[in-house]
């Protein structure tokens, strides 16, 4: 057997074998995919296809649209989730620090290699090949000769003709004055602007992104926030402070989404505050030398596993924009992003204003599903068990034990009852071959005034973690079981894995749950 890293390759291995057509599964991939909805993706039939296609997290992104443009779009997703009968989770992407460029006319601007142009705040001037007006004062303050500077409708990648590299070639007053790199016509109604290594003197939560929240944000429950430009642990606990104040929203899970090299510096005190990181490789792969990328992922992805937070991966199948198949080396990337750890592979401008929406989740499920098959997860089991080291918790112990014991007996599914999600996610994060469905039992909460169900929260969040498939019990059952209304939700969670073709007559089932203080694992054979 050859071990890489936690790639897993039985020898010998007829290279036919390869070609043989994978086998249908209910559950696509265990990875989760994000989809961002947008210009391309927002009606109610696109939306139905993207969830049977295998999205199961829902992005909004504020960095453009109006509330009115993402309400309408959040309205189709609930249409096609009762359409489709899938759960989907809602993330709310910050604007954050973002530097833009404001082109009032929406005229294409076209650049040319050598010549210069200059950066001003100034907004009330008319953008042109020679002026291009930004939305910060500071930047003058901030670059200084030689700098870089990348502007793009989605950003610069290296190669597009859509976005544009420049050099700081001097410093006016307030104005930029920088030589362009390369030729490209800045075309659309959005461009980015990033100053590479640079610090950007602006709150992580701007007052736009405060508004968004607490109405917007508010109004629909949001699951998740993704922090755009996290840059220190500071700016998570600043986001945390000012969710906590919203009702609902003290139970939405924090994203960090790193972007920079300040956020890498404090990764580690970053990741410690918030409940997931994405790796925004888009402005990172500019921000870092193209050979340090891979390193950056690969350690971020394993700092995450280890702390059992979710890690999302960005940028994977930027071609499937405009085709209708990614590249080799993008498919292989996203193969990469699967062994590497990650739980979730967001996709942006792909399902945003690309053409091929479905086709893109689609062809991205694929590529997860192929990897997980060769991920070494008894490597990754034993490393994640010695990590954890010993005395262990009891959950941890029985988490662990539940994957074990699973894996042993080749059971075909974990189920595990959880009224937190915790439980389940600590099961999950020793990456067990077969999924995990995690029944969220709802627990009864009262203001004197009126009684609401806690679960649902619970059960979507667990939609961004790898192998983790949620389903809400009937509220009638209590968290804490007696033997009879156990067995009755257990019956509907076995009910539910046949109804999928997850579980067949004679596979066995681990089940984990609280029988009264105790926590339990005992394993099930199935009869006809």
């Amino acid at each position: 057997m050859v071990v890489s890293n936690y790639l897993l390759l039985e020898e010998p291995i007829r290279m036919a074998t390869i070609l043989e057509p994978s086998r249908p599964s209910f559950f696509p991939a265990m990875t989760k995919i994000v989809g961002t909805l947008g210009p391309n993706s927002r009606s109610v039939e696109v939306i139905s296809g993207c969830l049977k296609a295998g999205m199961s997290v829902a992005r909004f992104d504020f960095s453009f649209g109006d509330a009115k443009f993402h309400q309408d779009t959040l309205e189709n997703l609930s249409m096609a989730i009762k359409a489709t009968q899938k759960l989907c989770g809602v993330m709310l992407d910050t604007l954050g620090p973002e530097l833009l460029l404001v082109n009032k006319s929406e005229h294409p601007i076209a650049l040319k290699e050598d010549s210069f142009v200059i950066l001003t705040p100034d907004q009330d001037k008319q953008a042109s090949s020679d002026l291009l007006p930004i939305n910060f004062s500071g930047l003058s303050k901030a670059v200084k000769k030689g700098d870089d500077i990348f502007i793009g409708q989605y950003l610069f990648t290296g190669n597009e003709t859509t976005s544009v590299w420049m050099e700081v070639s001097e410093v006016k007053g307030e104005d930029v004055v920088c030589l362009i790199k390369n030729s490209a016509t800045l075309a659309g109604p959005l461009y980015t602007l990033h100053v590479a290594g640079i610090h950007i003197d602006l709150p992580t939560l701007t007052d736009k992104d405060k508004e968004v929240i607490s109405t917007w944000g508010v109004r629909n429950k949001i699951d998740f926030l993704s922090l755009s430009y996290a840059r220190r642990a500071e700016d998570v606990r600043h986001a945390r402070e000012f969710l906590s104040g919203l009702g609902d929203l003290s139970q939405t899970q924090i994203f960090a989404k790193i972007e920079n090299v300040e956020g890498l510096d404090n990764f580690d005190e970053i990741l410690q505050e918030a409940d997931g990181i994405i790796l925004a490789r888009g402005n990172l792969g500019i921000d870092l030398p193209p050979e340090k990328v891979f390193l950056y992922q690969k350690e971020a992805i394993h700092k995450c596993n280890v702390a059992g937070k979710p890690a999302v991966v960005t940028r994977v199948v930027d071609s499937m924009t405009d085709n209708l198949r990614p590249t080799r080396a993008e498919a292989t990337d996203v193969a990469n992003a699967v062994l590497d750890g990650s739980d979730a592979i967001l996709l942006g401008a792909e399902t945003l204003r690309g053409l091929y929406p479905v086709e893109t989740i689609s062809t991205v499920g694929k590529i997860c599903a192929e990897a997980e098959k060769a991920y070494n997860q008894d490597l990754y089991f034993k490393k994640a068990v010695k990590h954890v080291g010993e005395p262990m918790t009891h959950l941890e112990s029985i988490a662990s034990s539940a994957v074990r014991a699973a894996i042993k007996v080749k059971a075909s599914i974990i189920i595990c009852f959880t009224s937190s999600g915790r439980a389940a996610r600590l099961i999950a994060k020793y990456r067990p071959t077969m999924p995990v469905l995690s029944v969220v039992i709802p627990r009864l909460k009262t203001n004197q005034l009126s009684w609401t169900f806690s679960g649902a929260f619970e059960a979507r969040q667990s939609l961004i973690v790898r192998g983790l498939f949620p389903m809400l019990a009937d509220p009638r059952h209590p968290a804490e079981f007696s033997s009879s209304t156990n067995e009755s939700v257990l019956k509907v969670a076995l009910d539910h894995g046949k109804a999928s073709g997850v579980i067949k007559p004679h596979d066995r089932v681990v089940v984990c749950q609280k029988v009264g203080d105790a926590s339990v694992v005992k394993i099930i054979e199935l009869e006809d």
